[in-house]
């Protein structure tokens, strides 16, 4: 059995050198009577009293071959620990659906719980981006509440009022100070392609919302960064496809990539598109629920990060009323524009993350 110190040191060399030496493997776990498919990742050497973790993708359509996930997991096995990462086909389809968390990670823990793979003791829980607060969440929910030992979140979001300002106009509130950061157009196609007909005045605006979801899909698909000029002719080409009246609501989504400011217009819509939200679902905004979580919560979000500022980790953490949610902001990790390992600023960062992650590794 490793120690913690072990399992640290053997995660942050998966991490910075992803491993070979783990196995993957195909499983099928049962989310309340509907089948899905889930990645099982372990340590090569069988063993039958491993810790373990339920590992939540986010709103993407590599799902959970998402690279950075695939990297978090493999490390995870490196260090002796058990990974799980459920399928959610319909956060793949860019669906913002937080009603899933739960029975995707109860399927999960029973599955575990089944192969006799791991100790009889509670499980982690990790989830990114969507899936941070939803997974974190869980902790709370009556279903899982002694399922779940200690809860991470990678890259989470709070606030829907802060999140969807950030992603129309790139403003943030970043220790009581307004800040900037150029905004990753993925997270507003996704968000109005989810809830622009639901805003009053634009319920016949159907084609941009699909023209957006077409052009969200993509960009996942694709994989490069969504203000890449690549999109333009894609842009170019879906803006033909919507009604006269309504393509300057689309430019205001999707300016492409020589667009250098937000539209004077994108705050009053990102407001709109928030109001919408909450009213069509609720549980959308983790805020509540967070509240009712308590146990160990551990946050990491990126310095830089274009889709979701670190200012809502941040603002995670206040909202948890656990004694003391651990919070590490680092430059290891984001969404968009990830820094390349090594680069100065990168490297010296390097021990504050393993301390971060031995924190985390530590209750497992």
């Amino acid at each position: 059995m490793l120690s913690s110190i072990q399992r640290t040191l053997s995660f942050t060399r998966a991490w910075l050198r992803p491993p070979r030496d783990v196995i993957e493997e195909e499983v099928t776990v049962d989310r309340d009577g509907t089948a899905v498919r889930a990645t099982l990742v372990r340590p090569s050497i069988t063993a039958s009293d491993l810790p373990a973790w339920v590992v939540m993708h986010g709103i993407t359509r590599p799902g959970r071959s998402h690279t950075q996930l695939v990297r978090f997991t493999r490390a995870l096995a490196r260090a002796g620990i058990a990974a799980i990462v459920p399928d959610v086909p319909e956060w793949r389809d860019l669906q913002l659906r937080p009603d899933l968390s739960v029975p995707s990670i109860a399927a999960s823990v029973r599955w575990l719980r089944d192969s006799e793979l791991i100790r009889d003791e509670p499980v982690g829980v990790v989830g990114f981006s969507f899936g941070a607060p939803h997974a974190i969440g869980a902790r709370a929910s009556p279903r899982l509440r002694d399922e779940i030992g200690a809860a991470c979140g990678f890259g989470g979001y709070c606030s829907l009022r802060h999140t969807f300002r950030f992603m129309m106009t790139g403003r943030y509130n970043a220790a009581g100070e307004e800040a900037y950061l150029k905004p990753d157009p993925y997270g507003r196609w996704i968000v109005a392609a989810n809830y622009l007909t639901a805003v009053p005045g634009y319920e016949d605006a159907t084609d941009v919302a699909e023209a957006l979801r077409t052009l969200a899909c993509q960009a996942g698909d694709i994989g490069a960064a969504s203000w890449h000029a690549l999109y333009d002719p894609i842009i170019h080409d879906l803006r033909g496809t919507i009604a006269m009246e309504r393509r300057g609501l689309f430019d205001v989504f999707a300016p492409g990539s020589k667009a250098h400011a937000p539209r004077p217009e994108a705050f009053r819509i990102g407001e709109q598109l928030e109001e919408a939200a909450r009213l069509t679902d609720p549980t959308l905004d983790p805020s509540s629920v967070l509240g009712a979580v308590r146990g160990t919560v551990h946050l990491l979000h990126g310095r830089v990060d274009h889709l979701i500022p670190y200012s809502e980790s941040q603002r995670m953490a206040k909202a948890l009323r656990v004694a003391s949610p651990r919070l590490t902001i680092t430059r290891l990790f984001n969404h968009s524009a990830q820094e390349t390992i090594p680069t100065w600023r990168s490297v010296v960062e390097i021990p504050r993350f393993g301390r971060a992650l031995g924190s985390v590794l530590s209750e497992l």
